[in-house]
């Protein structure tokens, strides 16, 4: 195998600078729109799962709020779970520009990379979804309007701050290795 030439690794390294500007400047434009959609969708899946209608979805700068109502029991309770968008999706640019600089070194690239966004969106939606599911687990709890179960409570704490301080950190670097992995040359 021959090793690679100053040439070759100046221009990886301006491939990935410049991608990551590009990628960062799209990013800041359509980041609360993304965020909206996923939240919104991570939402009615909590909604049905846990018996709770969706009042509203609002977005305000960085922030996706969601008011749910226990319909069942009482419609006059409104439960405010707000999302911040860039807790998230903070790294997106960079896990994009990773994949760009992986470029020349993959085969099946559109597969590769129809792979590495599902994996995205789903490390995005499982923030999401463990958020909601811990907030709306311990307010109901703490309501009395949802029998009180510390396993359950210690499961969705685990699962988010799993995904929170684990994942979300190095989804990048995740990604661009499992590209590397499973698509180089």
């Amino acid at each position: 195998m021959a090793h690679p030439s100053l040439k070759d690794v100046l221009r990886t390294g301006a491939v990935f600078i410049a991608s990551y500007f590009v990628f960062l400047v799209l990013w800041i434009q359509v980041k609360d729109y993304y965020g909206q959609g996923l939240t919104t969708l991570a939402s009615n899946i909590i909604a049905s799962a846990k018996d709770l209608e969706i009042d509203a979805v609002d977005r305000n700068e960085e922030r996706i709020q969601v008011t749910f109502s226990p319909y069942r029991i009482n419609r006059a309770i409104l439960i405010d779970i707000p999302v911040r968008t860039n807790t998230s999706t903070f790294n997106t640019p960079l896990t994009l520009a990773i994949m760009a600089t992986l470029y020349p070194f993959m085969r099946k690239r559109l597969r590769a990379y129809a792979e590495a966004a599902l994996l995205l969106l789903v490390v995005h939606m499982l923030f999401i979804l463990t958020f909601e599911l811990k907030e709306l687990t311990t307010t109901l709890q703490n309501m009395k309007l949802s029998a009180v179960s510390n396993a359950q409570l210690f499961l969705y704490e685990f699962l988010w701050s799993f995904t929170d301080n684990m994942v979300i950190r190095f989804e990048p670097f995740l990604i661009g290795f499992y590209l590397f992995v499973r698509f180089r040359k």
